[in-house]
This record gives C-alpha cells, structure tokens and sequence, in this order.
C-alpha cells in the first residue's frame, strides 16, 4: 500500500476531526521520522510536544517491554507493585505531596478543575455551586464540554453548548484584569497555560506569573499551571513556571510523561488541596496502572539523564537566532522558549502556512499551522547543534519556494 490508500481509508473510515498535512508516517527514531514510501523528515511538532525524549527511546521501549510482559492493567479496585513506587518518585520529583494519575491531558485538566472547586467548598468556604475560575482568553485546555466552555476559539465550541458554567474569561497576560477578577470572593482558582502553545506559542511578559502567583496567593486562590505542552524541559526548564520560580498550588502534566508511548497524565499537588478527593469521587480505569507506572518513571529519568532542559534552552536560542538570519517577507516575528517556538507567517501571493507546511514537508522537515497564520516548531529535545542549522536551511528553502511559486 502506499500513502494514499492509508489517507483514502482513514478519509473513509475515520472521523473527520482533523486535518493532516499529507504524510503518512511509518517509524521514528530519535528527531526522524520516515513515511511508508522510505521518505526521511525531521519532526518539528513532537507530537504536540509528547516525545520530548525522542521517537522510540530505547530506555523507555525497553521498560514498556517489560512491563507490558508482566502485567499492564489491574484497575484502582486492587493495589499494584508499580504504582506507589511511581507515587513517591514523580512526587519528590517535582516537590509535591500527593499526584493523582490520569491518562489524557484533557482529563488531567478535568482532575484540576474538579480538586480546585472541592477545595472551593471545603477548604475556603465558598458556597455550594457558587466556585468560579478564571481562564484566559486564547486557552487551549483540551476538548471536553467543561474545557470548551471555557474557549472563546469558535471552533472548539461553536455547535457543542450548552456549556459548563463557573468560568471567567479574562485576556491572556493582563495583571489588571487577573487584579478585578481576583476580587469577586467566589474566585476559586486561576488555570493557566504558562506559554500558550495552540493559541500560537504566546509568551507572557517577563514576571507575568510570578505577579499573578502573588496575586492569587493574597486572595487565597489557587494557582493552577497547566503544563501538558510546557512541562517536562521543553521551555528549557523542567517546568515552564521554573522561569520564574514559582511553585502552583496545582501542577498539570502529560503528553511527554510517557515519552510519547501511551497516554499518561498526572495532577499533582500538596495534601491540603489533594485530600479534598475521597474515595469514589473521582478515578480511571486506566489510570495509574502498572504499564503507565513504569513508563513515566523511566520517562522522566532520562529527562534528568540527558539534560533535556539544558539542551532545549540552548538549542532554542540556536533556532531563534538562525530564523532571525532568514530574509523571507513571509516572516512576519519569530517567538519562544527553549524548543517551544512559533513563526507568524505573513501571507504572500495567496499562500499562507499551511503551504509553507506542505512545501517543507517535501524538503523533509514536518511541523503543522495553528491558527493558519502561525507555524509551532517544537522538535524532540534530543536534537543538536548541526541538526537544528539543517532545519533551519530546510525552513529558509521552504520560504523562498513558496514565495517564488
């Protein structure tokens, strides 16, 4: 079969929920990924940002394999030998007392929304059914009917309401407006992105989360990060709030927590907040289970192992600064930190970003639009120096083909 037939049945077959550039992948290994026909590209998207530690880590598959021979899944209904070892691990990790384990980032959002409302009641009094959370405009938290509610982005909720209320939409990067909204007393939690990824790699003034932080630590309101896309080094520190040197009330992770092997997600958080969940008020099936378990310990050792947040802050500055050398009218500012990094394309002769995309897919480097006027690049932290000059030749030779077309 070649890469049409698979596009052919997937059109077919699958839901039209997404809209892929037109390759159809076979293997990756480390920053490469190859197509069914053989062809090699750099991965420049990461899978949103989950393979932080490169396609097919051997350290990782090997746990994977291993695990997946012994025993994968028990449910919460029994204990198993993995978990709590994963527990303790994950929690001294990142400073917190207690994670609770989920599968999908979108449900570990869920998790977050549901510990900072219980706390809500029990912990600071607000009355029943009365918490709020302020969001930011521009947020990208997931799918879910709660999550769109609280999207002002049409095509994540336009169709789908009615919608969860309790949430209060304010502009991304704006004190003065976290400032009013901080004073209504049923304010429960402020959920933020620490870099917005999906709305096109926005990047907050320097300080805006420490001075929000402080802001909601005076209100006795909880600071909620999600880091799904931010965390684990790809802003070139472990998490991206480690920037500013700050530690949330409550720390949403996923996506690169199981080196892009299988869907792990996990809530952390200090026992005030956590013990508000009691038994039978929250859980997953797959949640937790020994496979998961495995996986996201070896996942995060070799992120310490390879010094992925050092890498990724370095070869960050390498691909600013080399972008920045490009001479194309099509680029219009170049953004990020570490290897998390958007380009705004300004668009010329009717082509816009999505050709960009297309054209550096044929010159084999594979990154995909936001927003249509935005390119994410954010490749496997894994990457060096002579690879990231090579992407950057590919980016230049892309643009100027467009361009010329």
């Amino acid at each position: 079969m070649h890469s049409n037939d698979f596009i052919e049945l997937e059109e077919k077959y699958g839901a039209h929920n997404y809209h892929p550039l037109p390759v159809v992948l076979a293997k990756g290994e480390g920053i490469y990924l190859w197509d069914v026909e053989g062809n090699k590209y750099y991965d420049f998207l990461s899978a949103y940002s989950a393979v932080n530690q490169g396609h097919c880590h051997p350290k990782i598959i090997n746990v994977l394999i291993e695990q997946a021979k012994t025993l994968t899944l028990t449910s919460r209904a029994f204990y198993n030998n993995c978990l709590g070892p994963y527990e303790k691990y994950i929690t001294e990790y990142f400073g917190y007392d207690k994670m609770l384990p989920m599968n999908s980032g979108a449900e570990a959002d869920e998790t977050a929304l549901k510990l900072c409302r219980k706390w809500a009641y029990e912990k600071k009094g607000i009355p029943e059914n009365e918490a709020k959370i302020i969001v930011c405009l521009g947020n990208f938290h997931g799918r879910t009917i709660t999550v769109i509610s609280m999207s002002n982005d049409p095509d994540s909720y336009k169709g789908f309401g009615p919608f969860t209320p309790g949430f209060v939409k304010i502009p991304y990067n704006d004190l003065t407006e976290l400032e009013k909204a901080l004073e209504d007393p049923t304010v429960a939690g402020f959920l933020v992105e620490p870099i917005q990824g999906e709305a096109g790699v926005m990047v907050p003034d320097e300080g805006y989360l420490k001075k929000a932080y402080e802001m909601c630590k005076a209100k006795n309101v909880l600071f909620i990060a999600d880091e799904v896309q931010t965390g684990l080094c790809r802003t070139g520190k472990m998490l991206a709030c480690d920037h500013e040197e700050i530690k949330p009330d409550i720390v949403i992770l996923g996506k690169a927590l199981s080196g892009g092997t299988m869907p792990i997600s996990a809530v952390l958080a200090d026992d005030e907040v956590m013990l508000v969940i009691k038994p039978g008020e929250h859980g997953s099936t797959f949640g937790g289970n020994p496979l998961a378990s495995k996986v996201a310990v070896a996942s995060l050792e070799v992120l310490k192992e390879e010094n992925l947040a050092d890498n990724a802050e370095n070869m960050g500055k390498i691909f600013r600064e080399e972008v920045g050398k490009i001479k194309s009218e099509m680029i219009e500012l170049i953004r990020g930190k570490g290897l998390l990094n958007g380009i705004v394309i300004k668009p010329k002769n009717g082509k816009e970003a999505w050709d960009v995309c297309v054209k550096m897919k044929e010159n084999g480097l594979l990154a995909k639009p936001t927003h249509k006027h935005i390119i994410r690049f954010a490749p496997p932290l894994v990457i060096n120096e002579e690879q990231i000059r090579e992407a950057v030749k590919i980016i230049e030779k892309s643009l100027k083909q467009v361009e010329e077309s």
